[in-house]
């Protein structure tokens, strides 16, 4: 590749760059702007001609996020952001997303590491495009694993309040308080939006909503039954707290039982890559060959699908479900 063509790539990559910069930081701004004139028309005495909302509706925000509320998908992906704990934006995410298809495709163009132009761009598109997704689905994972570990002692605490006699709004209040946080945030958000008004039942299909686990499904089912049929709500909650209990104790014991088969799966995966590392030490014109090679390149191809394939084959036999 010429000196020339190098240049122009990176030129082309950094105004893409600096674009996406701009336009995210121009949003910001007319966000903000919007937000200090809701705030000042009240104290200036100036009339708004037309129906507001305290809620920024998607034509107000960006013409990003009213495409997406057009497309039903804003509200897929506020969820998904809200689970992970992000103060992010669905535009703010769609942004960085393509950000990082586009350098990743340069990257790949230039690279070509297998020597398949297209396949290597499209890889590398694909990876550095799908990182900001695949950091919030961790960020979800470890918070929902986390409020899921908080989750007994939660209940605990919220019997006990109840049989000092207090109600059940204020034994929310006192969890949200007392408890840290992700757990002490859901509590704090689920008695804010009750105290401000929500019926219960909404307040806790809403918290449903923000934490999808099994266990608080269990919760609001049990707190719904109560209020429809009655009966000591204490003792429900402690008999659940002690079935999560019980459910870690069992899931435990099935990953100590499956260790040795995550283990083979790790090693498998990890192997075919440390070996190719050494032999590019030991032997170096091995690889360089291959990729000459028409066939060997479609060889290297097809060992690497494969190579994702019995890596997921192998994550599904050994994740076992409890």
């Amino acid at each position: 590749m010429t000196p020339v063509i190098v240049v122009i790539v990176f030129l082309v990559l950094f105004a893409v760059l600096m674009m996406a910069v701009g336009l995210g930081s121009r949003l910001l701004e007319l966000r903000g702007k919007k937000q200090m004139e809701n705030i000042l028309n009240p104290v200036s005495g100036e009339v708004e001609q037309r129906e507001t909302s305290i809620l920024v509706t998607p034509s107000e925000a960006d013409p990003l996020e009213a495409f997406l509320e057009r497309s039903n998908l804003l509200g897929g992906i506020q969820t998904l952001l809200q689970q992970a704990g992000l103060q992010w934006s669905p535009s703010h995410l769609l942004v960085a997303m393509v950000v990082g298809a586009l350098v990743g495709g340069v990257l790949g163009f230039l690279l070509q590491p297998l020597g398949f132009m297209l396949f290597s761009v499209l890889a590398f598109a694909g990876v550095l495009g799908a990182a900001p997704w695949l950091y919030v689905r961790f960020k979800r994972n470890s918070r929902l694993k986390e409020l899921e570990e908080q989750l007994p002692e939660a209940l605990d605490f919220l019997a006990r309040s109840m049989r000092a006699g207090h109600a059940f709004s204020i034994s929310m209040e006192m969890i949200g308080t007392e408890m840290p946080d992700p757990m002490g945030q859901e509590f704090r958000a689920l008695f804010a939006e009750h105290n401000l008004g929500a019926p219960i039942e909404v307040a806790m299909a809403n918290f449903g909503k923000r934490v999808p686990l099994l266990d608080v499904r269990l919760f609001i089912s049990s707190v719904a039954l109560q209020r429809q049929t009655g009966g000591n709500l204490s003792e429900v909650l402690t008999r659940l707290a002690f079935l999560i209990r019980e459910r870690f104790r069992l899931r435990g014991q099935v990953k100590a039982a499956s260790a040795h088969g995550r283990l083979t799966s790790a090693v498998l995966t990890i192997l075919p890559i440390v070996m190719i590392f050494l032999l590019s030490f030991v032997a170096p014109g091995y690889l360089p060959g291959m990729l000459k090679d028409p066939d060997g390149k479609y060889m290297i191809l097809a060992a690497v699908v494969f190579q994702v394939l019995g890596y997921i084959i192998m994550r599904k036999i050994v994740n076992i479900k409890v």
